[in-house]
């Protein structure tokens, strides 16, 4: 059952240019992350903070996921706007990829 609009139409989804912004995001951070690993192979594990061995791959992950809950808290204790969860969630990608 495709509906009026075709097998595309995402009229039932609430897109905005900065919901659009986001997931161009995620996805480039993660082409980003597979031509470093092309052209820089080096990915070996090691040992940060949280006694996890962790690949460069491994810190995206737990970067992306952990920026989500940053950003679901915010949302559920401030609202919007949401520069302050963006903040947290930058200053949580540098721990995670320095100490991780």
């Amino acid at each position: 059952m495709t509906g009026a609009g075709g097998i595309f139409d995402l009229a039932w989804m609430a897109w905005t240019w900065q919901t659009g912004l986001f997931f161009i995001f995620i996805f480039g951070s993660i082409a980003a992350m597979g031509v470093w690993e092309y052209y820089s192979p080096g990915g070996d594990p090691r040992r940060g903070v949280f006694a996890l061995e962790t690949t460069r791959g491994d810190r995206l992950f737990i970067t992306l996921l952990g920026s989500c809950f940053i950003f679901l808290a915010w949302l559920g204790f401030y609202g919007t706007p949401l520069w302050g969860g963006l903040v947290l969630s930058l200053i949580w990608a540098v721990f995670v990829f320095r100490l991780v």
